[in-house]
């Protein structure tokens, strides 16, 4: 599968400072919480959809990521999310520098229009298994397609495009393969 592909490539590779945030998403009439996870240089870290906003979710989410990535972060940015202390405890301990700001985020709060904007027009979703399924692909793809290497680096015009061609014919292929 084209997300599991994208996965794989990413173990390793990301940075050890997390920036960490959910929003909501309707799943079957019901609002879910969509946890999402970038490095300091905005690349995915992980994405977990969950039916309850607590510290559970939490936990899971951030057992996923370290999973997914097989990195321990020495940082983790969040909002004051009352479940995200008694969670990167129980995953975590004491090794993770946490740092909880309403402001330090932003960026990814601002990233999450990506899967807003998408979601919008369907009209939410009619199962949690589609829902969990469509965000993880839409991240991953939409990751894979990024053409800076780091925040706010000015990349040209030109070299823009041609590393999207060259992602485009990679992801191509990754399909062709699946």
């Amino acid at each position: 599968m084209l997300t599991e592909a994208l996965r794989k490539r990413r173990k390793g590779q990301i940075g050890r400072s997390w920036d960490v945030d959910e929003t909501y998403l309707k799943v079957a009439g019901q609002w879910q919480s969509l946890y999402r996870a970038i490095d300091t240089n905005g690349n995915l870290v992980d994405v977990f959809l969950s039916a309850t906003r607590d510290q559970a979710a939490a936990e899971a989410f951030f057992r996923s990521a370290v999973a997914v990535t097989g990195i321990i972060p020495e940082t983790i940015t969040s909002d004051k999310h009352a479940g995200y202390p008694p969670a990167l405890d129980a995953v975590f301990g004491a090794d993770v520098e946490r740092r909880t700001s309403k402001y330090k985020n932003n960026h990814l709060g601002q990233d999450h229009r990506g899967v807003k904007g998408r979601t919008r027009p369907m009209r939410g979703f009619k199962s949690a298994v589609s829902a969990a399924r469509f965000c993880r692909a839409h991240d991953e793809v939409r990751n894979a397609l990024r053409p800076v290497a780091w925040r706010k680096q000015h990349v040209l015009a030109a070299r823009r495009w041609a590393i999207h061609v060259q992602r485009v014919a990679a992801l191509h292929d990754m399909l062709a393969v699946a």
